[in-house]
């Protein structure tokens, strides 16, 4: 059997999380460990993590940290699968988070072929607008393109004598020029904004995105003439594609994007594989099975807000009270509502960061 492969190029979903967290060496997430917890980590979307209590005493202390995330400006569409990574960094930044949010054009143009130019016109007009419209507050958020932050490409150069060849062929297993480029400038980026002040950092990510925690942390380690904190991490499980059996991705035809109109929202969410049974009287006698249906991932991960109501519907859902229809209808109905008010948000934030990068 081939060797399971999860990194930051692949589109594979992990069929269990549980053997992930050993395999990988994460910690399992714990809730009570954080004050008003979001959604997500409600619901047990966010599953895991690295060095989390660091990050959850300094938000009770008030002290110092930052959270970082990063755009790959390879596409003019941004799934919806975006928000759960954005929902993190808008929970750490309302807990006092110093917030980054960096701009990979340079790794973009090494292991994608884009250019600068274009990586800065997808990240202008869709990218940034849509962390902003998603929660970001462009106050409190430092935002940067790699090919212009001179402290990145700079701590990339120094921080790439603390890596070795092996170590690139355990963590990526195809050790690419361009991807060992592509590498140290993750690891750069998420190490920079220590440089002025060593403070304990944390960087929401999937798992396809550990490999650059795991080698972060390890050239961390390391530069001991930086006096770095190993950078902590937070995981949260994908959010599948409409068909179940791939996470949701820019290159998929089966994904909702954050500027779908209303007419794409209900073609999509009518293909959507569900966990009802084949006919109605089957469904009406056994019930569905939420665990296997796209329609419930979507109201767990994103569309309903109150945990009272999702269960009821769950438990209705498995007792055939409820039909695939009347999912299908009220997740139209949320996602469409959402949609709208999402499309002002993001009108509203292309003219401030029009103001921002003139």
């Amino acid at each position: 059997m081939a060797k399971e492969v999860i990194d930051p190029w692949s589109s594979e979903l992990p069929d269990d999380y549980r053997k992930k967290i050993k395999q990988f060496g994460l910690e399992k997430f714990e809730v009570n460990d954080f004050p008003n917890p979001n959604l997500l980590m409600r619901r047990g979307i966010v599953f895991a993590g690295r060095d989390l209590k660091r990050i959850s005493k300094s938000i009770k202390e008030k002290k110092k940290f930052y959270v970082l995330t990063g755009i790959m400006p390879t596409a003019d569409k941004l799934h919806f699968g975006t928000k759960s990574v954005i929902d993190q960094v808008v929970y750490f930044q309302k807990q006092g988070a110093e917030t980054h949010v960096l701009v990979a054009d340079l790794e973009s143009a090494a292991t994608r072929g884009i250019s600068l130019e274009e990586a800065r016109r997808r990240a202008l007009d869709i990218h940034i607008p849509c962390y902003i419209a998603l929660g970001l507050d462009p106050k409190k958020t430092k935002f940067y393109f790699q090919s212009e932050n001179n402290d990145v490409t700079s701590l990339a150069y120094v921080l790439s004598r603390r890596a070795t060849l092996n170590e690139y062929r355990a963590i990526y297993g195809n050790p690419e020029p361009s991807r060992i480029m592509a590498s140290v400038l993750q690891v750069a980026d998420i190490m920079h904004p220590q440089l002025k002040e060593p403070m304990p950092g944390i960087i929401p990510v999937g798992l396809d995105q550990d490999p650059h925690i795991r080698l972060s942390r390890d050239i961390a380690s390391r530069a001991k003439e930086f006096k770095f904190f190993t950078p902590s991490s937070i995981n949260h499980k994908f959010l599948p594609a409409l068909t179940g059996d791939l996470k949701m991705s820019k290159s998929e035809g089966n994904s909702l994007y954050l500027l779908d109109s209303d007419d794409e929202i209900k073609r999509k969410v009518s293909r959507a594989l569900t966990g009802g049974q084949k006919t109605l009287a089957e469904h009406k006698e056994k019930g569905g099975d939420p665990s296997k249906d796209m329609i419930f991932e979507l109201f767990k991960q994103h569309l309903i807000e109150d945990d009272a109501e999702l269960a009821l519907r769950e438990k209705d859902y498995r007792a055939g009270k409820i039909l695939d229809s009347e999912n299908k209808a009220y997740a139209t109905e949320l996602l469409q509502k959402y949609m709208a008010d999402f499309r002002k948000k993001y009108a509203d934030a292309r003219k401030i960061v029009k103001k921002m990068f003139d």
